[in-house]
């Protein structure tokens, strides 16, 4: 059985969550979605929505076998607890795949990294950020 790990924010979950987290499904048997905890979320803005509801809102999709929140301190507990023989990296996600894969080999975690493909809006109004969907929100009733 080949076990796969996604991981992202998930903040306002759209379109482009459940694109990048079916892709990768196609990767392996099992896909775990690791859902970061807004205290580790530095790049951006922080989320919305609770570390517990992005969990569960992730969790209710059906290409997701288990949803899991983040360690607090450290990213890589819960991927050496699922023991993944593939991590795909979303699309347009900062991580660098090189420095993941340097650090799992420095853990000892035997795991390819691949790079999730990218998704185009499949209609005029359709959003694929959360970043747009806010923003969104914001003009009509801001």
């Amino acid at each position: 059985m080949t076990r796969v790990v996604a991981q992202g924010t998930f903040d306002l979950l759209h379109p482009g969550h459940v694109h990048y987290l079916e892709d990768a499904a196609t990767y392996g048997d099992e896909l775990h979605a690791i859902v970061a905890r807004g205290s580790n979320v530095t790049h951006k803005a922080e989320p919305i929505l609770s570390d517990r509801q992005r969990r569960d809102m992730v969790a209710a999709l059906a290409a997701v076998d288990e949803a899991h929140l983040g360690h607090d301190e450290d990213i890589f507990v819960p991927i050496e607890a699922i023991d993944p023989d593939v991590i795909v990296l979303g699309f347009d996600q900062h991580h660098d795949a090189a420095a993941i894969a340097a650090a799992l080999e420095d853990r000892g975690i035997d795991c390819r990294v691949e790079r999730a493909s990218g998704r185009e809006p499949g209609h005029d109004d359709e959003l694929l950020s959360t970043g747009d969907i806010i923003d969104r929100v914001l003009e009509r009733r801001g």
